[in-house]
């Protein structure tokens, strides 16, 4: 509202002062006028969006030519005693309309671009992979290195996955996804059927009586049609379909809402997200390259549990958990077990062997899961892991971790224990050798010193790398570990 009036005020003003100026008999008086003229143009170009230099230099210009003129005329004779009655009222006007400008500036916002639309399905890449030294020395791919350059992702903060430990595209993706950020959904390459593209008998495909003649009439093989029909059969809208893209036509109009209930199953595609993808590959590959074998033993929690209540009870502030317990019993089985605490170098084919334990526990987060890590746990006391592991679950969840946080590790644990399972089985997270599932406690029937009793049990079940843990050194890293908890007091000394 406060712009429209001033634009009004402006428009009369620059109509009065250009009549004025006409009318003026000296020339002078024209020159101020115009002079006010130009002020009240420049406050209309800001309000209508010029940029700010644009308007200040208009506006300081006519005033020093206004002035300049005036004391030219002034110094050369020709204002005698004239002057005082020519200046004072376009002078004014002047000083007006420069003061209206400053208001205007200060007041009113200038209009502002509306914000450019986001690219729909663009990276975010978390500031934690952004900083750090230089890293051109990187052993990286040159898609690697390219998409790096692109996303502004230092390289330092990526591990490599491939050979000599090498990044590759994989590991940008996955470093940025497990880091809390996104990354460009890539789009299913389009299948586009073929139509005869060979002489193939096409009398075994199953097809309908009715698209099976359309196809024959049509000159259109039954291998080069998509089946969307019920059954996994062809039906006639898909020979349509394959001829239309066969011949350039445009694509026939899809089956209506009732016969596609009829032709074909209810199903709907959901594509996976950055991070599901690379879950998927790196488990994948874990299970197709890495020899696992599992080893599982029943561990009683009894005086565990005793012990936890203890110094959640006596400790202000303090609430161990049972995972806690379990972070520390498996970090000092690790030290007990060297054997246990390794790794497989792939590219010198070696055996990597670490003196602190630093385990990597999976925590579950929307639409896959992270693995924060608690550096040497076997120099750290029940609180401190307890403490730890808490602030690592709530910043993986709220994806603000940092990359050196969840990226390493040398053994992981995956805890479902909450949700009443009994026993399961994990999948090695590469590059590392082994990882424990751990599964929930339950009251069971054991047999004591010849006498039935009811203890409280947990089923553990490791899955190990052949190629570095041998089954034996595997059941004894358990009968370790089955000690410390059972005995849960030798975890304090």
């Amino acid at each position: 509202m406060l712009q429209s009036i001033v634009y009004g005020i402006l428009a009369v003003g620059m109509i009065v002062g250009a009549l004025q100026a006409i009318r003026a008999p000296r020339l002078i008086t024209a020159a101020l006028w115009l002079a006010a003229v130009s002020m009240q143009l420049a406050v209309m170009l800001f309000l209508l969006g010029a940029p700010d230099v644009a308007v200040i230099e208009l506006s300081v210009g006519a005033g020093l030519v206004t002035v300049l003129f005036v004391f030219a005329i002034s110094v050369a004779g020709e204002l005698t005693e004239d002057l005082p009655t020519i200046v004072p009222r376009p002078l004014a006007a002047s000083l007006i309309l420069f003061v209206i400008i400053l208001l205007t500036y200060f007041i009113l916002p200038a209009p502002t671009p509306a914000p450019a639309a986001e690219t729909a399905g663009a990276p975010s890449v978390p500031e934690a992979l952004k900083g750090g030294d230089d890293d051109s020395g990187v052993h990286a791919t040159v898609h690697a290195r390219r998409l790096a350059a692109e996303l502004g992702v230092n390289l330092n903060n990526v591990n490599g996955s491939g050979r000599n430990g090498r990044v590759g595209v994989a590991d940008i993706e996955q470093a940025i996804v497990a880091a809390g950020g996104s990354v460009a959904a890539k789009a299913p390459p389009q299948r586009i059927p073929e139509v005869n593209a060979a002489p193939v008998d096409d009398s075994k495909v199953p097809a309908t009586s009715v698209a099976r003649r359309l196809a024959r009439s049509l000159g259109v093989n039954l291998h080069s049609c998509r089946p969307t029909g019920r059954h996994g059969k062809v039906c006639r809208y898909d020979v349509e379909a394959a001829h239309a893209l066969a011949s350039g036509a445009s694509a026939p109009a899809a089956p209506t809402p009732e016969i596609a209930a009829e032709t074909a199953p209810a199903v709907q595609a959901v594509p996976m997200s950055g991070m599901r993808r690379t879950i998927a590959s790196r488990l994948q590959a874990s299970k197709q390259t890495i020899p696992h074998y599992r080893v599982s033993m029943d561990i009683k929690l009894d005086a565990l549990l005793a012990l936890r209540k203890q110094i959640n009870e006596g400790e202000p502030g303090v609430n161990v958990s049972v995972n806690d317990c379990v972070v520390k019993a498996v970090a000092m089985a690790l030290v007990k077990c060297p054997e246990v605490n390794v790794q497989y170098d792939e590219a010198t084919r070696s055996i990597q062997r670490f003196t602190d334990a630093d385990i990597s526990v999976a925590v579950a987060i929307a639409d896959g899961l992270i693995t924060p890590i608690v550096r040497a746990a076997n120099t750290k006391t029940l609180g401190q892991i307890s403490t730890e592991a808490r602030d690592l679950a709530t910043r993986a969840r709220a994806g603000t971790l940092k990359a050196d946080e969840f990226q390493g590790g040398s053994f992981s644990i995956s805890n479902l224990g909450m949700f009443g399972v009994r026993q399961f089985d994990a999948i090695i997270n590469p590059p590392q050798a082994a990882i424990l599932a751990v599964a929930g406690g339950e009251q069971r029937m054991v047999v004591e010193n010849g006498e039935p009793q009811v203890a409280t049990v947990m089923t553990v079940s490791l899955s190990a790398d052949h190629r570095v843990i041998d089954g034996a050194v595997a059941a004894q890293f358990l009968q370790v570990l089955k000690r410390f908890m059972e005995t849960p007091s030798l975890m304090l000394v």
